[in-house]
């Protein structure tokens, strides 16, 4: 990947822009990762010695373009982690999907399950964790609807199972939908949370690139 696009950055966190197909954190395929491209970024820009503490606050899966904030101490990772728990951290992401959807407003709350093969799954309360969005549809143009989407919790695949359990797929969605090659359609493009230590409220926004389906809305 090209140079890191980074929105904001201080002494406490670093709010970068991921690009589909890099992982949050480095894995078994040993691909490059944005916790480690960050890293190297701070010790490379401070002249660091040593190993740079840098938290992982969140994830996005490997395919999703979007925002993402890295604490640069544990103080801060641990308060961002804690607006996590208590709702203060709010992501919202644009989805283009197959279909229209009959209600242009709504939510869905299901019950999912991270099953050994990596899959998530729709279950019931006893085996699944509780998983709720808001959506809101945007535009329909061609079958298929843009749609602004907000995590209330932030499971495991969770916007493109809840979708695609409805018959819905995100387009490109190589997993849970249509095996056609394509770019999955999937944007963590707002992000808002408090300042770990000002306590200022701050929102980034940044929408995916005006290519494939995106073209067709954007």
């Amino acid at each position: 990947m090209n140079k890191l696009e980074i929105l904001y950055e201080d002494n406490h966190v670093i709010v970068v822009v991921k690009p589909a197909n890099i992982l949050s954190q480095s894995d078994s395929t040993k691909d490059v990762d944005m916790l480690t491209l960050v890293k190297k970024y701070i010790k490379e820009k401070y002249r660091k010695p040593g190993n740079v503490y840098l938290g992982l606050v969140h994830r996005l899966d490997r395919p999703v373009q979007g925002i993402m904030i890295f604490a640069k101490s544990s103080k801060a990772a641990s308060r961002l982690t804690k607006q996590i728990q208590n709702h203060e951290f709010q992501k919202q992401y644009l989805a283009i999907i197959n279909g229209i959807l009959p209600e242009k407003k709504g939510e869905f709350c299901d019950y999912l399950e991270k099953q050994e093969n990596g899959n998530t799954v729709v279950t019931d309360s006893k085996h699944g964790k509780k998983s709720v969005l808001k959506y809101e549809v945007l535009q329909e143009k061609q079958n298929k609807s843009l749609v602004k989407i907000e995590l209330i919790t932030g499971r495991h695949h969770q916007i493109r199972v809840q979708f695609a359990s409805r018959g819905y797929p995100l387009v490109g969605d190589q997993r849970y939908g249509i095996l056609d090659n394509k770019q999955i359609c999937l944007c963590s493009y707002h992000l808002s949370f408090f300042h770990p230590i000002t306590k200022e409220r701050l929102i980034f926004e940044k929408y995916p690139d005006k290519i494939n389906d995106w073209k067709l809305f954007l």
